[in-house]
């Protein structure tokens, strides 16, 4: 009995000496509220975000190129240059090199288009060989759903065709000018922008911090430019290389593809590998030997997405490789391929603003 009585009261002091996870339910009701608020504004900021993409892709992208080449305007401010010879100057570059590009682009993408027909008997002689194991599958399905009875759809008309087209065409067009628009006039007034920013803070410390903010960010999308731009053009040049050996027409413009393609992550080096294993098919007279250049991307692509540039750049811009690839999904997601462009650069901008606005300690948690 003594022990019993003992091992109570023991407990009974443990009970009462350890101490109280919460000390008021106000404050859990509190920071409730405050979580409650902030994911609202989330939720109501991301449907914004949903709805006006059209308007809202084109001038944040140019936001982003515009303060990524800031540092340029800069330079040249201080030498003299005005900021409007800078900024036409930057943009005819661009205009240039986006007209090069599908300049290059265009003669054998219309090539291929015109040979259409033969390609498309081409590569259904060359896939031939999965005609049994299809034939299987369909009659699998026939057994557990039942026979297709619905007729083949027929082919879809001509117009049925354009208008799709012109539709698309049509805002992508007006998007691009908005985009050298936007991406034109902000070279020239970002100076001047951000000196009416500053402004509109009424203290010192509020000033200083915001212009930290702001060359931080132009620091590490500068840093994010070169780096990527590196990366894919060492890729396309491998990727070209890789196109000649095996023996594919016109290896430098798929080297060109490659680069630029990859600028989308996921989603280009996808559409490079079904462009190669599609052109090895009519290219060649075998499929092992159409399969070569596709899965020599796909090496390449699995080492560079998932190694190399997330090492790189999470090192470089104090991002976590997990950030960056779910930073790339959200935004694939609420904006398709351009948002995957972005994705990175609005997590490298969110996180230069977290880390002024919220400094990190460095607090030892227990074990």
């Amino acid at each position: 009995m003594e022990y019993i009585r003992a091992s109570r009261e023991a407990r009974h002091a443990l009970i009462i000496s350890d101490p109280q996870p919460v000390a008021s339910v106000g404050s859990i009701w509190a920071s409730a509220t405050q979580a409650a608020n902030i994911g609202i504004f989330l939720l109501l900021l991301g449907g914004f975000f949903y709805i006006g993409r059209e308007i809202l892709l084109p001038i944040l992208i140019a936001a982003v190129v515009a303060l990524t080449l800031g540092p340029l305007i800069k330079v040249g401010s201080k030498h003299g240059i005005s900021p409007w010879i800078s900024a036409i100057l930057i943009v005819t570059l661009a205009v240039g090199a986006l007209a090069l590009a599908a300049t290059a682009i265009a003669g054998p993408v219309s090539e291929w288009i015109g040979r259409a027909p033969e390609i498309g008997a081409s590569i259904k002689q060359k896939l031939a060989v999965l005609d049994p194991p299809l034939a299987a599958f369909r009659q699998l399905r026939s057994a557990l759903f039942g026979p297709a009875g619905a007729a083949a759809a027929p082919a879809p008309a001509a117009r049925d065709v354009v208008l799709p087209v012109v539709a698309f065409a049509t805002p992508a067009v007006g998007e691009v000018l908005l985009f050298f628009g936007t991406l034109l006039f902000f070279l020239v007034g970002q100076i001047s922008l951000r000196s009416r920013l500053v402004l509109m803070f009424s203290q010192q410390e509020a000033r200083l911090r915001f212009l930290r903010i702001v060359n931080d960010i132009e620091k590490n999308l500068a840093g994010y430019l070169t780096v990527v731009t590196v990366i894919n053009a060492a890729l396309g040049t491998l990727v070209g290389i890789g196109a000649w050996i095996v023996g594919l027409p016109d290896p430098a413009i798929f080297g060109l593809l490659a680069a630029l393609l990859n600028y989308v992550p996921y989603v280009g080096p996808a559409l490079m590998v079904v462009i190669l294993f599609g052109v090895g098919l009519v290219s060649f007279a075998s499929l092992g030997h159409a399969l070569l250049a596709p899965a020599g991307l796909l090496v390449l692509c699995t080492l560079e997405g998932h190694f190399i540039t997330p090492t790189i750049i999470g090192r470089r811009m104090t991002l976590n490789p997990l950030i960056v690839v779910l930073a790339l999904a959200f935004w694939t997601w609420m904006w398709g391929p351009v948002g995957a462009f972005l994705a990175v650069p609005l997590s490298i901008i969110g996180l230069v603003i977290f880390n002024h606005l919220f400094p990190h300690d460095e607090i030892r948690l227990p074990d």
